[in-house]
């Protein structure tokens, strides 16, 4: 008597992912926007947006980022950057807010040098500084 193994044709095996594809993070949401942390004084209060800029070109931003996913808006022009980063005086400001319990601030490009940033929970950016100068995160390039 032969001791031949049986093979069953029946058996097909599939391959399956080792990550669980349906485990969406909050890079794949659209952004949502919380306004209470907004900075009212210091260098990048909000109380030094013009009713033309915020009308014209916030609004209409913060409304194009919505039809996006953070995974989109998150590039080289729209980044985290670390507090250890930012200049010293948006660093001791954010210790004046208590905000400075954090790792990393977003930096929202509108146009040119203006920026606004915010601190991101989840899929939520705590809307803090309008940055027209692009002194929160200086830079040595041109119209960045």
């Amino acid at each position: 008597m032969s001791k031949k193994p049986v093979a069953n044709n029946a058996l097909k095996f599939q391959k399956k992912p080792r990550v669980d594809t349906s485990i969406i993070t909050n890079l794949d949401k659209n952004p949502s926007w919380q306004i209470r942390f907004i900075d009212h004084d210091g260098l990048w209060s909000w109380s030094n947006v013009d009713k033309e800029t915020l009308l014209n070109e916030i609004l209409p931003k913060l409304k194009d980022f919505e039809t996006m996913y953070w995974k989109e808006i998150l590039n080289r022009n729209n980044h985290e950057v670390s507090i250890n980063q930012i200049s010293k005086e948006a660093q001791k400001r954010l210790h004046e807010l208590q905000q400075d319990d954090i790792e990393n601030l977003v930096s929202l490009r509108l146009t040119g040098p203006k920026r606004i940033w915010g601190i991101k929970s989840g899929n939520t950016l705590k809307l803090l500084w309008w940055d027209p100068e692009h002194t929160v995160y200086p830079s040595n390039l041109k119209h960045t």
